[in-house]
C-alpha cells in the first residue's frame, strides 16, 4: 500500500454540508420572499431589513416592480434581480423565517424545557406575557427573534456536549 488512492471518474466527493440550493422564489409584499429550497424545504423570509442597510439596495427598496423581477439565478445558488443586485442562497438560508405564531412559541419553550418563570426570565417579560403569547396573543417580532436564538444557542450547546 502506498498511501494514496486515485478517484474513479464517477466517484462523487463530498466535504461538510452541502450547500442550498434554491428551486423557486416568490415576491411577497412589504419585501418578503418565499423561498422553496431543492431539498423540498420552504419559508418565508424578510428582505426589507437587508435593503434598508446598504444605499446599494435603493432601488430594490423604492421600486415595486423591480423588486418583482426577483428570479432564481442559473445555479440556484441565490436570488437575483434585473438590475444585477442579488442574495446568496447561503446567507438566505441563514435568515429567520417571517412565520413564529403561537405554537411555535409552545413548541421553543417545549423544546427548551421551559416553564412560565423561567421563559419570562429568559426573555426578560412578565410571567402573564408568557402565558398570552402561550395561547393566542400575537408574538412580537423580537420575541420571536429572541425565542430563536435560544433555541439555536440551545442547540449549539447540545452539539457541543455530543
Amino acid at each position: 500500500m502506498s498511501g494514496s488512492v486515485s478517484p474513479n471518474a464517477d466517484d462523487v466527493i463530498r466535504v461538510g454540508v452541502s450547500l442550498p440550493r434554491i428551486s423557486a422564489v416568490f415576491p411577497l409584499d412589504g419585501r418578503k420572499v418565499k423561498i422553496v429550497w431543492r431539498d423540498g424545504r420552504a419559508k418565508t423570509v424578510d428582505l426589507a431589513p437587508a435593503l434598508e442597510s446598504r444605499r446599494v439596495f435603493i432601488p430594490l427598496r423604492k421600486d415595486d416592480a423591480l423588486f418583482h423581477t426577483l428570479r432564481v439565478n442559473e445555479d440556484g445558488n441565490a436570488i437575483e434581480w434585473d438590475n444585477g443586485l442579488d442574495f446568496s442562497a447561503v446567507w438566505l438560508d441563514r435568515l429567520p423565517p417571517v412565520d413564529f405564531d403561537n405554537a411555535a412559541f409552545r413548541n421553543a419553550m417545549d423544546s427548551l424545557g421551559m416553564t412560565l418563570d423561567g421563559m419570562a426570565l429568559a426573555l426578560g417579560i412578565s410571567r402573564r406575557i408568557v402565558a398570552e403569547l402561550r395561547k393566542s396573543k400575537p408574538v412580537p417580532r423580537h420575541i420571536a427573534l429572541a425565542t430563536r436564538y435560544l433555541l439555536e444557542h440551545r442547540n449549539a450547546e447540545d452539539e457541543r456536549i455530543l
